[in-house]
């Protein structure tokens, strides 16, 4: 394999075009994160859809955590989270190795973008009566449009190309892609990895072996860890969130463009330094930042939010800029490493097929959640917040014990710098094994 370092690059105009256009599938997602769990919040869309909810949310004997406790109401919000994503996978493979970090990271940015957008949104149409929520929802077909437009001047990856027996398009869209002309190094190992994939006739049976085994295992587990930190449980329910803590409708909506704010712009941190610092330490930096202010919220929430009444103003404000502390760590760390790790841990021939079963993970991980959060919150009130402390907790000691460090590692290269070089996972990567495979 090639070195990184010969592998030459320029950012142009078209280049820096193709990273934001695949991102505004990050945008779309984000915005039905964020509007979602507003519009539950609206009470023209309850009165209409879930009466009982509303009746139940007026009523002042209720119990503050059961408020919003209804199956139908949650599957309205999980159910916006069942669509498959692919977006990372195209920027890992367009992205030069070098910035391949901060690229991809771009679609969790767009994703916080989409749930700042879809808050703000959400501020302004809860005063548009009776049809607000209309306007909240209509207003996700914009960043579908702009998807859809933009994709008819997306170039294809040079690996897709090549895969095809388009060496020539292959080698062009690479020239077009890193802005030089000089790209021959890394073209040959695009084609030496194309030809490794093309004699596996089946990636899926191949993920299956034992050599597939630890970038399956992280990519899954990465998934269902990034969902149990507890962040889609917060930016669903934020404004719902804050109501309970006795935030009027307004002020609970103006908080969740708060945490919208913190969300984006500490995005912008893990584009900076996931290539300088690289991935595990900003996963570990963030299960600490994160597990602290969990239990810190949870152990409030226990102590001065009973089933009934109010809590005190200025706990609520402390809850809130815990809350923003959450999100902060969470949004340089879990939330783009998520995607990014999975996206460059899988060999070509195995890619698509590994990729999909992480995208698979996190889709249901997500509507879990967002299915029983009310639930849990209602049985499990203040509890729920130490629940996602433990797994914060298991998220670290998976970190420093089984996730390797892949900053500035070529993809075609993971096999052989990062998998068997690791204490663990060598033992799974038997090269007698993967020529029998071959053969």
């Amino acid at each position: 394999m090639a070195n990184s370092d010969v592998y030459k690059s320029k950012t142009t105009f078209y280049v820096m075009a193709c990273w934001i256009l695949a991102a505004f599938g990050g945008l779309m997602f984000g915005y039905d994160i964020g509007i979602s769990g507003g519009v539950s919040a609206m009470d023209d869309f309850l009165i209409k859809f879930f009466p009982k909810v509303h009746e139940r949310k007026l009523t002042a004997i209720e119990d503050n955590y059961c408020k919003y406790d209804d199956q139908l109401l949650q599957l309205f919000t999980s159910s916006l989270y069942l669509a498959a994503l692919a977006v990372p996978v195209f920027l890992s493979e367009i992205a030069p190795v070098q910035h391949r970090g901060a690229v991809n990271i771009l679609f969790q940015l767009f994703v916080t973008i989409g749930i700042f957008i879809a808050n703000l949104v959400n501020y302004a149409t809860s005063m548009m009566h009776p049809n607000g929520w209309r306007v909240s929802l209509g207003l996700a077909s914009v960043p579908g449009l702009i998807l859809f437009f933009g994709s008819m001047i997306l170039t294809e990856t040079p690996a897709s190309l090549v895969e095809r027996g388009k060496d020539t398009e292959g080698k062009a869209a690479l020239k077009r892609i890193r802005g030089v002309d000089d790209v021959d190094s890394e073209y040959e190992d695009v084609k030496r990895a194309c030809e490794i994939a093309k004699q596996v006739k089946q990636p899926f049976k191949k993920l299956m072996k034992r050599s597939s085994r630890p970038p399956l295992i992280i990519a899954i587990v990465m998934q269902v860890f990034q969902q149990f930190t507890g962040i889609n449980a917060i930016m669903f329910y934020a404004p719902v969130l804050f109501q309970t803590m006795g935030f009027k409708n307004d002020a609970s909506l103006l908080s969740a463009v708060i945490t919208g704010i913190v969300n984006v712009a500490s995005t912008f941190v893990s584009i900076y330094a996931v290539d300088k610092v690289g991935r595990r330490k900003l996963l570990l930096q963030a299960c600490v930042q994160m597990f602290i202010a969990q239990t810190s919220i949870g152990a409030i929430l226990l102590v001065h939010l009973k089933a009934t009444g109010t809590m005190d103003k200025g706990l609520a404000a402390v809850v809130v800029v815990l809350v923003c502390v959450y999100v902060m760590c969470f949004a340089w760390s879990w939330g783009p490493l998520g995607w990014l790790i999975p996206s460059e841990t899988f060999p070509l021939e195995t890619r698509t097929a590994g990729f999909a079963f992480a995208v698979s993970s996190n889709m249901f991980m997500t509507f879990l959640i967002a299915q029983a959060f009310l639930s849990m919150l209602c049985h499990m009130r203040a509890f729920i917040f130490f629940f996602f402390s433990a797994w914060i907790l298991a998220m670290g000691i998976f970190v420093v014990f089984l996730l390797p460090e892949t900053k500035g590692v070529p993809i075609d290269s993971i096999a052989e710098r990062v998998w068997k070089q690791h204490p663990v996972w060598k033992k799974f990567m038997d090269e007698d094994d993967d020529q029998r495979q071959m053969a």
